[in-house]
């Protein structure tokens, strides 16, 4: 006797056809649905998260539906889900023999190249699905994609273009040439594009934002505030451009107006650490420094994570002069990022002030080694050896630091000094005339280190000599 085989065209929602599906399966029945039922069961599974289930149902439908090209392009999304690449190539595979001019095929596939780093690979399937696709705003941005990952961000650039000629207010691709106009550093050309484009579209907030954040790197702040306000009036709730303009009002030393604009993100959004670490700032800046240590502790009690916070509290004690206090936080900061130069430098300058000079030579040295282009770090370096009056090793440090900051006027004269402090009189003078040959009117550096040299008459005509 032949199994016998029902049909069910369902217009009952979906969890209504799931039931009916599992039942089959239960039952090892065979029912017929239509392929639109069979969509809307795999979505459920899908929303559900349950890809094993989803792929199940998949089989059941290629099997009733074999020439229905969907099931193939999402049994292949599933099979990238899970990581089975072999297999959402083959689904894709047999999708492209049944219908070769499918753009989802072809975008479905760049994708998976993307995922893999085969990135030419990728375009060549982008390039595909553009040309069989009506939808080409979705292609085009995958294309952008890829040409950053291969770090052509002019072609991404060009490509980001052609996406908004298809959708103005795409604001993905707005801020995706933001992004790609900072890493090439043509803040000039960002802005020219923003200023074109906001002529077309004057109620852009995206391209309002995106200007200010042009104008704030080319450090043309009053007219990257002017920029955020637009933003904030075609969209009064814009939390980042609240955020941003609170930054470039620091920029401008308007600390107070800064504290002002961050608090007004809380009108739109929760409380955030970066923000409440802004603000902790501000009131650093205006030497409030117990409303900026609450605001660091409001940041860090949101996210322990936060080092800039931990730091900012250790700089609110350090300015009281609770030095060893100041040295916890520090750490604290530290322990969340060992290679930020400003932390070394931080707990060095705490390590003296508390006398531990041993510590704070290790410190000084770690400073250097991350930033040896930091002329205070040299110089401090140097002066906690000079204390120690090890002589030879102050010397050693600074013309140390003098290979890497050949033109720095302050490590030659301080040289000098050393020189001088360690009787090398000849060495010195020799040494005198670099210094001054750099920069003759910063030679009183060399006094305000060693006073008495101010007396010495060949010194003094030296300098002179440089000055007329």
């Amino acid at each position: 006797m032949e199994e016998e085989e029902f049909e069910f065209e369902f217009s009952e929602d979906p969890k209504h056809s799931v039931e009916r599906f599992e039942e089959m399966v239960r039952n090892d029945d065979h029912y017929f649905f239509d392929s639109h039922v069979f969509d809307n069961i795999i979505d459920y599974y899908i929303e559900k998260n349950e890809p094993s289930k989803a792929l199940r149902v998949i089989e059941y439908a290629v099997s009733q539906h074999p020439f229905v090209v969907t099931f193939l392009t999402k049994q292949a999304q599933l099979y990238l889900i899970m990581n089975n690449l072999p297999k959402a190539f083959e689904s894709l595979n047999k999708a492209e023999l049944l219908e070769p001019s499918d753009s989802d095929i072809f975008l479905l596939r760049g994708n998976i190249y993307e995922n893999l780093g085969r990135y030419d690979e990728a375009l060549e399937a982008l390039f595909k699905a553009l040309e069989h696709t009506d939808m080409q705003e979705e292609v085009l941005m995958q294309i952008a994609y890829v040409y950053q990952n291969l770090g052509d961000y002019e072609q991404a650039i060009e490509y980001l273009k052609r996406c908004l000629q298809k959708n103005m207010e795409n604001q993905d691709a707005l801020y995706e040439l933001a992004f790609c106009y900072d890493v090439l550093d043509k803040q000039d050309e960002s802005i020219q594009f923003y200023q074109q484009y906001i002529d077309n579209e004057p109620y852009s907030y995206a391209a309002w934002y995106n200007l200010g954040n042009a104008y704030h790197k080319y450090e043309m702040f009053e007219k990257a505030i002017d920029a955020y306000d637009y933003a904030l009036l075609i969209k009064e709730d814009f939390s980042s451009a609240y955020f941003n303009k609170g930054n470039t009002l620091i920029q401008l030393n308007k600390f107070e107006e800064a504290i002002e604009v961050f608090k007004q993100t809380f009108d739109y959004e929760m409380p955030d650490a970066h923000t409440y670490c802004a603000i902790g700032e501000c009131y650093e800046k205006l030497e409030k420094m117990e409303e900026a240590r609450n605001y660091y502790k409001k940041a860090v009690k949101i996210s322990s994570a936060l080092a800039d916070a931990w730091y900012g509290i250790g700089v609110t004690l350090d300015f009281e002069q609770r030095y060893f206090e100041s040295l916890h936080y520090y750490k604290k900061a530290l322990k969340i990022d060992e290679s930020n130069p400003d932390y070394w430098f931080a707990i060095a300058d705490a390590y003296y002030k508390l006398k531990n000079l041993d510590e704070s030579e290790k410190a000084y040295e770690k400073v250097v080694e991350l930033n040896p282009l930091d002329v205070d770090a040299w110089l401090d370096y140097s002066s906690v050896s000079f204390e120690q009056k090890d002589l030879k090793k102050c010397i050693e440090i600074i013309a140390e630091g003098i290979k890497n900051n050949p033109e720095a006027p302050e490590l030659h004269y301080r040289l000098v000094a050393y020189l001088f402090a360690d009787g090398q009189a000849k060495e010195a003078l020799t040494q005198l005339h670099k210094a001054l040959s750099i920069d003759p009117e910063k030679h009183y550096l060399l006094f305000e280190y060693l006073p008495m040299l101010q007396n010495n008459k060949v010194i003094i005509d030296i300098i002179n000599s440089f000055r007329r």
